[in-house]
């Protein structure tokens, strides 16, 4: 079995080996590869980029003038199949810094050789061509190392015996000397241009006074006649403003007085919708209640006077059939008291003198509680006696109307028995 590698684009994998004895090497960057365990080795190779600082110390010009240059080269391993496996069969299993010793020593080789064929001035004055030369001097050397320089550029160049400071000092002074004769002939160009100038100006000055002051005439001139113009149109615009005023007044004043018809005239049918409204609410509120009040008070009259009437009517019917009742109740009781009468009138004519008097003895019990019936709330009696005292005769004449009495009361005549005779007679 094995395992499943992967790497990134700026790093390659180089996987070596494999089944019997297979020399077969897979270059990979920004992908995967498979390794067999025991038989196949991997190994990793970076690929970004390298900064190179060269310094190159004392080296002579073409000239012999000893010269400090410093440059700074950009470089990287190339991902061309051919160019990797030259760079892996040089560099796998070499760390970073070791790979830059290797372009350091070729790039600095070639720079001191190249800075011995130069003059100072072509160094210095053209870094960029320097650069350049020492770009295609070495690339052919680091490029069969696998390696590719993406940029070389001079950082830095200086020297010990001050031929730069010198060269720098004359051409300082040329160019002093040329900037002093450049200011003197510019100062006198400029002076002579200058009244050049001023002359050119003052003729252009008068000539702009002149032609100033024909056009500020013709423009008074021209600005009277419009004022003129204007003035005219002006008053023409007021008249016609206060023309059109007036008669926008009037109709003003015409719809005023159109509008004030109209809001009387609103205003009277208004009054009158009002004293309808009135009419109206006086017969709602007063009148038709008044007449409702009246005919209410007429009909509870009438319905009165109706029931009096009819309470009258029926009063008198009332006291009529009662009346009549009492009247058949009395000739009902009479017919039957006349009828109890002639029977026991009857029967007392065959009744024997025993018999009529077995009556009165039966009757005598009620008579004297009919008669004793006051005497019940009577606690006591005291009869006081004296020589002139009417008790005696008070008695005598009670039992004198006795017999009346009961004859009255049950048609016996108990002055026929003897008795009640002897006594009646005796008192008599």
């Amino acid at each position: 079995m094995g395992n499943c590698h992967t790497v990134g684009p700026n790093e390659a994998l180089v996987v070596s080996g494999g089944c019997c004895g297979s020399d077969y090497k897979q270059y990979v960057f920004g992908g995967w590869a498979w390794a067999w365990w025991c038989i196949s080795d991997t190994q990793r190779l970076s690929l970004e980029v390298m900064t190179i600082l060269c310094r190159c110390e004392n080296i002579e010009t073409s000239e012999g003038v000893p010269l400090f240059v410093t440059g700074v080269a950009q470089v990287k391993i190339m991902t061309e199949k051919e160019l990797l496996a030259v760079a892996c069969e040089q560099f796998l299993g070499k760390s970073v810094q070791d790979i830059k010793n290797v372009v350091l020593q070729t790039l600095e080789g070639h720079l001191r050789s190249i800075l011995g064929t130069l003059t100072v001035e072509q160094i210095y004055q053209d870094r960029d061509q320097f650069a350049k030369l020492v770009r295609e001097v070495a690339a052919p050397d680091v490029g069969r190392m696998g390696i590719e320089i993406l940029s070389f550029t001079i950082k830095d160049v200086y020297d010990k015996v001050d031929y730069l400071s010198s060269l720098g000092k004359t051409q300082t002074a040329v160019v002093q000397r040329d900037a002093d004769i450049g200011v003197a002939e510019a100062e006198r160009d400029a002076g002579i241009r200058e009244a050049e100038c001023k002359k050119e100006m003052l003729d252009v000055k008068f000539m702009a006074d002149t032609k100033i002051a024909d056009s500020k005439r013709a423009f008074e001139l021209q600005k009277s006649a419009f004022s003129e113009e204007v003035n005219i149109k002006t008053a023409e615009a007021q008249l016609a403003y206060e023309l059109q005023g007036a008669r926008e007044q009037q109709k003003i004043r015409q719809e005023e007085i159109e509008i004030e018809v109209v809001q009387r005239k609103k205003q009277i049918a208004v009054e009158a919708q009002e004293i309808l409204r009135t009419d109206k609410e006086l017969i709602a509120t007063v009148r038709c209640p008044a007449e409702a009040e009246a005919h209410r008070i007429q009909q509870i009259a009438e319905g009165e006077k109706v029931k009096q009437v009819l309470l009258a009517q029926a009063e008198a019917e009332k006291i009529r059939k009662i009346g009549e009742a009492e009247a058949a109740v009395i000739e009902a009781r009479g017919k039957a008291e006349a009828e109890r009468m002639k029977l026991k009138a009857e029967a007392y004519q065959k009744y024997g003198d025993a018999a009529k008097m077995a009556l009165v003895l039966d009757a005598l019990p009620r008579i004297a509680a009919k008669i004793a019936a006051p005497l019940t709330k009577v606690d006591e009696i005291v009869v006081l006696s004296g020589d002139n005292s009417k008790v005696t005769s008070e008695v005598n004449r009670l039992l004198a109307e006795l017999p009346a009495s009961v004859h009255a009361l049950t048609g016996m005549d108990l002055s026929k028995i003897p008795l009640i005779k002897k006594a009646t007679g005796a008192q008599v």
